[in-house]
């Protein structure tokens, strides 16, 4: 019998093995089907042998483990089904139900709940521990039944305490399944009926706060794990970080990051994202330095946020260094990841190498195409971004809104008004897509930028839903590219009475005025934003060079301006401009003020600053990238243009709404943006 328990033990052919005095039912079709018998067979000669030892007991939890482990969960439940009481304990249920929630097996897991429930007084004593109540909770709600769940959870209550872990598994259980609010409320509940929390209890409900913005109950919930006994773990600690980043308390965050005694990755991710939620985006990329220099690692969630920065700074040297470490990583890289290192790329302006990022990736998903035909769209390549449409729908991947959000904009920005016209149509009629606001914002642009007023206010007269902010505000820019004061100052009335604080509605207004001429009007826009207490965002452009990202601002870097290299670099292009035909603008400064104040304003725009420091700090023929906070000035597009076609390099310069790729004197643009 020794030797029928080693076999049992190894988990190999044993059934083939077993030499019984009496009559054993091993002649059965499968391997399997004679391991559960033999098992059977040894469990019934160990009870008749009075043997109820763990020692005895031992072969069978390993059988049962080797079964879960290798996912013959049909086998490991006709196994415990077979069991005599004895050997039905709580050990014995876990073992499979765990197997079960792993693989979601639904099926299995109610057949052992069932057995629970109708067998003897044992088993529904059994059903009553909170190892298995929270299992089964547990595996009713992976499996995406939260009414059964909280079936068994109410069930609970029978008895006279409740164990914290079944509260918790239930409370996850609605946190799972979206049910973010009761989740909290249970919390409370668990502590109405004189549960103590512990860190478990603690990390649901501060994740819970997070998600649902509750910052006021995420403080009652830090306060309480103050108070507690037991000492917050590093995965309470790191809820307590993702609160306050997620809340926007970025006091918090430091103060709670400084007194941490230890920090692993999530928590320094916690720290990296309160940074980009505070706008803090350079701090962000130093702290990620920081990370590196103190061997902490990363997660591909720390990739995936500094990427969104490098992005966001057209910061293209940061992030091939990502891509380089993404590479190098023994994991691969997932869905997620991939995408943002494909928006890195095309927010740069690199398309070809997102193209090439996408065309690689084995697996895409909606977001994927997305952000491909985003990246097209945003860089002006609209014949490839309707292209990759073609091939997207060809894949059998359905667009959605972001999809046509993505081709109508580009249609907007690249005069391809009937393109537009036909893309929304065929949206609702194809797709089954209901155009949204931002939907009739880029067709009534798309009609405003080709100077069809009349028909884009039949849109908005026309359109199921209350114009906002944005169809107003598009309307508004059009009246200022085609001069239409009157119509212009309705709109702009409107839109006061919409967005009183939007600075930019009063700067568009100014524009109008004094393209126009009307000096005195422009003084009333000016007058009426310093009486609202109303300030234009002040222009602001920056630029990497040498692993360094210089910021310039409106009318600011005196001394770069009065430095011996500037002056040098700007007569000789001055000079060489000169000779092309470049004239100054001069329509584009919103003041009364002579012709030469006029181009001295305009040559403190900050885009020409950056691109004076690159032409000045980067080597002959590198791409110069810049990134605007505002729309580019038509100056200042003019003269970059005559840059490129001068110095022979190119300049990639991003503003609000899409790239402006300057070379031999044209930009892709086409000059309509």
């Amino acid at each position: 019998m020794v030797s029928q328990v080693t076999c049992l033990a190894d988990g190999l052919e044993f059934g083939h093995k077993l030499q019984a005095n009496s009559v054993c039912p091993l002649h059965s079709s499968s391997k399997e089907e004679g391991a559960l018998h033999a098992t059977t067979f040894l469990v019934n000669n160990r009870v008749r042998a009075g043997s109820n030892s763990t020692k005895s007991q031992k072969p069978f939890f390993q059988t049962l483990k080797s079964l879960t482990r290798s996912g013959k969960l049909e086998e490991a439940v006709q196994l415990i089904e077979s069991l005599p009481p004895n050997l039905r304990n709580t050990e014995t249920y876990s073992i499979v139900l765990h197997a079960c929630i792993s693989h979601k097996s639904l099926e299995h897991g109610r057949r052992l709940y069932l057995e629970l429930l109708a067998k003897d007084q044992h088993s529904q004593r059994l059903l009553k521990e909170a190892t298995l109540k929270s299992k089964l909770i547990t595996l009713f709600s992976v499996c995406g039944y939260l009414e059964e769940a909280r079936s068994i959870f109410e069930n609970t209550f029978n008895s006279e305490t409740v164990h914290e872990s079944v509260w918790v598994a239930m409370a996850i259980a609605y946190s799972r399944n979206g049910c973010l609010k009761e989740a909290l409320l249970l919390y409370t509940d668990m502590l109405w009926h004189h549960v103590k929390p512990g860190n478990f209890a603690f990390s649901l409900a501060l994740k819970a706060c997070a998600d649902l913005n509750e910052i006021d109950i995420g403080r009652g919930v830090h306060a309480q794990v103050i108070k507690s006994y037991e000492e917050p773990d590093q995965v309470v600690n790191n809820a307590l970080l993702a609160l306050y980043a997620e809340c926007g308390c970025f006091n918090e965050v430091l103060q709670l990051f400084g007194k941490l005694p230890k920090r692993n990755v999530v928590s320094w991710n916690s720290l990296i994202a309160s940074l980009i939620k505070q706008n803090q985006v350079f701090e962000a990329l130093n702290l990620f330095r920081r990370m590196q220099r103190e061997k902490m690692g990363f997660s591909w969630v720390t990739l995936t946020s500094i990427l969104a920065v490098c992005a966001r700074l057209t910061a293209l040297h940061f992030g091939k260094e990502i891509h380089a470490q993404i590479v190098k990583s023994c994991i691969r890289a997932d869905i997620l990841l991939l995408n943002s290192l494909m928006d890195m790329y095309v927010k740069c302006g690199v398309v070809d190498c997102g193209r090439m990022l996408f065309n690689r990736m084995r697996n895409k998903d909606l977001t994927t195409w997305n952000t491909m035909l985003t990246g097209y769209a945003i860089n002006g390549c609209m014949d490839e971004a309707m292209g990759l449409f073609n091939e997207m729908v060809s894949s059998g991947t359905r667009p959605d809104d972001v999809t046509f959000v993505a081709l109508l904009s580009g249609c907007s920005h690249g005069g391809l008004t009937e393109t537009g016209q036909a893309y929304f149509r065929k949206m609702e009629m194809d797709f089954g897509i209901s155009p949204t606001l931002e939907h009739y914002a880029c067709l009534v642009d798309i009609l405003g930028r080709a100077g069809k007023l009349e028909e884009a206010l039949e849109v908005v007269r026309n359109m199921p839903m209350k114009p906002g902010g944005s169809i107003w505000g598009s309307l508004l820019n059009s009246c200022r590219l085609h001069g239409e004061v009157s119509l212009g100052e309705v709109i702009a009335k409107r839109l006061f009475e919409i967005e009183p604080n939007n600075a930019g509605n009063y700067v568009i207004l100014s524009n109008i005025y004094a393209k126009a001429g009307m000096w005195d009007s422009v003084n009333m826009v000016r007058e009426m934003m310093q009486r609202r207490g109303i300030k234009k965002e002040v222009g602001c452009s920056w630029v990497k060079v040498k692993n360094k990202v210089e910021t310039f601002v409106a009318g600011g870097g005196t001394e770069f301006r009065k430095s011996v290299q500037y002056k040098k670099m700007w007569f000789e292009l001055a000079e060489a401009m000169e000779t092309h035909g470049y004239v100054p603008d001069t329509s584009v400064v919103l003041h009364d003020i002579d012709e030469a104040m006029k181009s001295i304003w305009v040559c403190g725009h900050s885009e020409r600053l950056a691109t004076m420091y690159a032409l000045i700090n980067s080597g002959a023929g590198m791409p110069i990238r810049i990134a605007k906070n505002l729309r580019v000035c038509a100056d200042c597009h003019s003269w970059i243009k005559v840059v490129s076609q001068v110095t022979g390099r190119t300049v990639v310069l991003r503003d609000t709404t899409r790239f402006h790729h300057f070379k031999d004197g044209e930009c892709s643009c086409k000059d309509y943006w």
